[in-house]
């Protein structure tokens, strides 16, 4: 009886085991299909065509609706996928390497922000869109062997700001009304 028992039990914990597994993976690769999804929707907005590579980061609400409900170590992920999914479909080699560093740098901002637990998710955003354009024109100024496109980034940063209020906004009325995303 005892080993009739023990066996159930296995099995049943294995079952939850995969349940978990499979939930894990579905709610990921969700949020990495609406990433794409909101960057392909970016890319058909001319927002800002008087400043190139200006964008409104739609994205980044999948960001950072990860970082506040399943945490720092998906979230990244789920950038890092993103970006390099997004990158691989409509763009070449060069946007990814300018979209990991804004990315990275970005995510670094965000997370550091909000693990102190005084900053308004609005805030995180708009350091995070701000971060992110100073991670982009790191590399350019690395790619071009001068500091002149460091002049970009007062242009860069107004759009940053703005976009990251809204973004911020967005995400945290999101997360509001999402009910709890389990982190597995």
């Amino acid at each position: 009886m005892m080993s009739f028992q023990n066996e159930k039990d296995t099995s049943s914990s294995t079952g939850r085991a995969a349940d978990k597994r499979t939930s894990w993976i579905a709610s990921r690769g969700l949020l990495i299909a609406l990433a794409l999804v909101l960057s392909w929707v970016e890319s058909q907005i001319p927002v800002f065509f008087a400043v190139p590579g200006m964008k409104l980061g739609l994205t980044n609400l999948v960001v950072l609706i990860a970082l506040y409900r399943l945490g720092p170590a998906d979230a990244l992920l789920l950038n890092a996928v993103r970006i390099l999914l997004v990158g691989l479909t409509f763009g070449n080699l060069f946007s990814i390497v300018y979209s990991l560093a804004g990315g990275v740098l970005s995510f670094l901002v965000m997370f550091l922000l909000k693990k102190t637990d005084r900053f308004h998710m609005i805030t995180v955003s708009i350091a995070g869109g701000v971060f992110h354009n100073v991670g982009q024109v790191i590399v350019a100024m690395l790619v071009l062997g001068s500091g002149y496109a460091a002049w970009y980034l007062p242009v860069l940063w107004v759009g940053g700001i703005a976009a990251g209020a809204v973004i911020g906004l967005i995400s945290g009325q999101i997360v509001n009304r999402l009910p709890a995303m389990r982190q597995y």
